[in-house]
């Protein structure tokens, strides 16, 4: 059990949001171990810890993070023994616990993209950096480094936003995100108004006590596991036409757009949370971290007058109304990919949408009991036929509620705003778990 969090053995992305604007995610397969193992040395200097990113915050303009599929530990050489240890989810991967996260339909693996759905994906490179220019620097210097080792493969990668209107806070669909972020005791920042207490740092960091008690089942050597996290990356392609056209065929006014719009989401477009602002946005509010986070449900909001019992933000975060809530909270990190779609127009078949990652200690506790859960549940709060509007899988045969006085108003048959079109679990070691591996001693 750690006295304190070791912030120079951890990597940046999982404890400071980064003032990137744009990047690349680079996938990559090992087809031989000493390789592999090269290119991962090269990188080394390179990946901050938290304190280093912290540190140099102001100066940097690329911030560099890497993690590994299971497949990818055992392509490095990592041994038998030490592979047998990690947990049954991460060993299996994403790919194959679809039916668990509802990845079924247009969302199964048979149709994602990149190559995400096979056991060649072995690695991520997260490449962030602050502006366009820094990018093309950032992924030449890694297309360079990545020439020197044959046995690297890029099986593919996603380029991330780098122009207006976008920035790492707001969605396709125009909502500021990622408002809610659980604090991390021993992190250094203190939690908001509203996101509830700090939470022990197991949660999210292998190696330290978590809500529960000291840490249990860690994997083997312990060099590996210590200071490390787990990764979920999704990949949601945003149907930003067909949500358009559900707002104009369902509501007659401008108005009235922006309000469904808001009860599909839980929150008005600038962040402003309904439960404080029912009525009309309050971009004053939406845009100010010490009171648009500082709600709840039960007293505030308990029959879904203002927030839907069924929008994704109350899936999502359910606050006061979930059992054991502290225990299901997880760190998102992650950006938007593909070019706006000019205001007014239908949706034009480019492809556009968020990739992100969801940072947390136990797949399963966490980020597949959100999925199966909250997102996809169709009985979640007593519903009976619905899933999350945004993000959950639809098949035009679900509906959304929203509660009003006298008569609810029920949407029946909801379309697609999303389509997950790739996801992947991966292992996010510490510093030192990142040289172990890079000399080939695991």
């Amino acid at each position: 059990m750690q006295a304190g969090l070791e912030l120079d053995d951890i990597q940046h992305i999982v404890l400071t949001r980064t003032p990137a604007l744009t990047g690349r995610y680079e996938f990559l397969s090992f087809d031989d171990a000493a390789d592999g193992c090269g290119w991962l040395r090269g990188l080394l200097d390179r990946v901050a810890s938290v304190t280093e990113a912290r540190d140099s915050m102001d100066g940097t303009r690329r911030w560099i993070s890497l993690a590994f599929t299971w497949t990818g530990l055992r392509a490095l050489g990592v041994s038998d023994e030490s592979l047998a240890t990690f947990p049954d989810e991460f060993r299996e991967g994403m790919a194959a616990r679809a039916d668990i996260l509802g990845d079924t339909g247009m969302n199964s693996p048979d149709h994602w993209v990149g190559g995400l759905s096979g056991a060649d994906v072995h690695a991520i490179a997260i490449l962030f950096a602050r502006d366009a220019d820094e990018h093309a620097r950032c992924v030449g210097e890694h297309d360079k480094h990545l020439a020197r080792f044959p046995g690297v493969r890029s099986l593919s990668h996603l380029d991330l936003n780098a122009n207006p209107p976008f920035n790492y806070a707001h969605d396709h669909f125009g909502f500021r995100d990622r408002l809610s972020q659980p604090a991390v005791k021993g992190a250094g920042e203190e939690p908001t108004p509203g996101s509830g207490p700090a939470l022990e740092p197991g949660e999210f960091i292998l190696g330290y006590p978590d809500e529960n008690g000291p840490p249990t089942g860690l994997p083997q050597p312990e060099v590996l596991s210590h200071n490390g996290s787990y990764l979920a990356y999704r990949r949601l392609r945003e149907h930003v036409g067909a949500f358009r056209d559900f707002l104009r065929a369902n509501a007659d006014t401008a108005d009235a757009q922006e309000l469904l719009a808001a009860k599909l989401m839980g929150r008005w477009r600038s962040g402003a949370p309904l439960v404080l602002a029912p009525q009309r946005d309050d971009p004053q509010l939406g845009a100010d971290p010490m009171r648009n986070n500082d709600f709840n449900y039960k007293e505030m909001d308990p029959h879904g007058y203002a927030v839907p019992l069924g929008s994704h933000a109350r899936r999502l975060n359910p606050r006061d109304t979930a059992h054991n809530m502290n225990r299901h909270r997880m760190i998102r990190r992650g950006a938007t990919y593909g070019p706006a779609l000019p205001d007014d127009e239908s949706d034009d078949g480019l492809d556009r949408g968020i990739a992100a990652f969801i940072i947390c200690a136990s797949l399963v506790r966490q980020f597949e009991f959100a999925q199966n859960v909250w997102i996809n549940d169709a009985s979640f709060h007593e519903l009976g036929n619905e899933h999350d509007p945004i993000c959950g899988t639809q098949d035009g045969t679900l509906d959304f509620t929203v509660p009003r006085r006298p008569i609810r108003k029920v949407f029946k048959g909801l379309p697609a705003f999303t389509t997950v079109l790739g996801g992947a679990y991966f292992f996010l070691p510490g510093i030192n778990a990142l040289r172990h591996l890079a000399d080939g001693q695991a």
